[in-house]
């Protein structure tokens, strides 16, 4: 049974209560306040309900949404593990009442993350517009402003060569191969494993790279065969396992063989064909949509992952993100975000500001035409003297220092709450890794404006 708040107190509850009413920081009182909300719960006990039909009222009870929902925020406020959450829970009484567990159990770690994933990317989406209304409705934000911008959130994987993804998806073919053989005895598919010679020749590889003579590059393209030739056998022997287990194995041997023949490709038309612009890259065994994305920075000028947006209004408060399946040109960004604010804030933004990416003469028209009053986005290349005067003007330049505060932003979302590298797997993973790390950071926000103005 999927409760939403805990049934009964316990005499626990009220000692636990009395003696931690002090030692709460300014934030976590309003912040609890915000997130008593019903509708708050309801989205957690619908989505935690699809599990099992007429869960909400059968069945011996479960973790209720309410600690459910507390739990996970707490774990991206602190930038916390699922382990760490556990442990941080059951030793510090004001995380027992933030949290809603009292003197009951917490839940461990396994189930944390379990009824995480139950959470899905529309869920998430839910739960944060919810958390843009209550800050709404507790007069924190008005919507008179708006400001956006884009970011990389890296998936988890390792850097990404053609070598080393081939020999991952050799210890993955040969682990599920092993299984196999192992439980089909000798009625099955004779096996042979390959593992050595490949990391034989990954390690020639890695060697040969090193010298960045032609002799040198001969040695690697020749240890380049040796592991294609290697991984080729790899997997016509997984195919014809996969012709003759089911289940489990079979699925995974089916999910995996295309992605390795897709490394096979790419590493033939990079190094022995010289094509260093193959399409369909895959560059994780593990996060096949990962994205390399160049932004230009000088500290980090490739990364992997998911572009990201994220758009604030007053109070630093995010009142949308979006994690693109694609990378999309910040120019196409601007005239939906500012729909996007009309949509969520029954207004148009008085202010709009943004870097020079979004900038073009179109995103400029429409904004005014959308009801924009101020569009304070800078055009760096412009030849027109009217319009280097206009971004002269002082509200153009205050406007424009506001503007860099989505920067610092996305650092905290970064630093504080762990948005530099998603920890979920898969696209679903990365919504519900940054959709709760943006709540996160609004439900702190909310706390801050609310103590200040009391």
């Amino acid at each position: 049974m999927i409760a939403a708040r805990r049934l009964q107190r316990t005499f626990a509850d009220g000692l636990i209560a009395e003696e931690v009413q002090d030692l709460w920081e300014p934030w976590m009182k309003h912040a609890d306040e915000a997130l008593n909300d019903d509708r708050l719960l309801e989205i957690i006990q619908e989505e935690l309900s699809r599990r099992c039909k007429k869960s909400k009222t059968r069945g011996r009870p479960s973790t209720p949404a309410e600690v459910v929902l507390r739990m996970l925020l707490l774990k991206h406020i602190r930038g916390w593990s699922y382990e760490d959450v556990t442990r941080e829970v059951r030793a510090n009484l004001v995380y027992r009442e933030f949290t809603g567990v009292g003197g009951g159990k917490v839940p461990d770690d396994k189930t944390m993350g379990r009824l995480a994933r139950q959470l899905g990317p529309e869920a998430i989406g839910q739960l944060h517009r919810r958390t843009v209304e209550i800050a709404r409705e507790k007069q924190v934000l008005t919507g008179r402003r708006m400001r956006v911008d884009t970011t990389v959130v890296e998936t988890n994987i390792h850097y990404p060569t053609d070598s080393t993804l081939m020999g991952d998806g050799v210890r993955v073919l040969t682990r599920v191969m092993k299984k196999a053989a192992a439980a089909a005895g000798k009625a099955g598919v004779r096996f042979r494993d390959r593992t050595r010679s490949v990391k034989r020749s990954i390690l020639e590889i890695v060697y040969a790279a090193r010298n960045k003579s032609e002799k040198g590059q001969e040695k690697m393209k020749a240890g380049y065969r040796k592991l294609l030739e290697a991984t080729s056998r790899v997997v016509g022997q997984a195919k014809q396992f996969s012709a003759t287990v089911t289940g489990k194995a079979k699925q995974q041997l089916d999910e995996m063989i295309p992605r390795v023949q897709q490394v096979m490709k790419q590493a033939r038309a990079r190094v022995l064909d010289g094509n260093t612009r193959a399409d369909n890259k895959i560059l994780s065994m593990f996060e096949p949509d990962t994205e390399v994305i160049r932004k230009g920075k000088a500290s980090k000028p490739t990364e992997f992952g998911k572009m990201v947006k994220i758009q604030e209004a007053e109070n630093q408060i995010v009142t949308h993100f979006e994690v693109f399946d694609r990378r999309p040109s910040d120019s196409d960004l601007l005239t939906p975000s500012i729909e996007k604010h009309q949509e969520l804030l029954d207004r148009v933004p008085d202010l709009v500001a943004a870097d020079a990416g979004f900038f073009s003469a179109a995103n400029e028209a429409a904004a005014r035409k959308l009801g924009v009053k101020q569009v304070a986005v800078p055009s760096r290349s412009t030849k027109s003297e009217k319009r280097k005067q206009e971004q002269k003007k002082p509200w153009f330049k205050k406007a424009q220092k506001w503007r860099t505060g989505c920067e610092g932003r996305i650092s905290v979302l970064k630093r504080r709450h762990g948005l530099n590298r998603s920890r979920y797997r898969g696209t679903p993973g990365m919504n519900r890794w940054v959709g709760l790390g943006v709540m996160a950071d609004n439900i702190i926000n909310i706390g801050i404006h609310l103590a200040s103005k009391r």
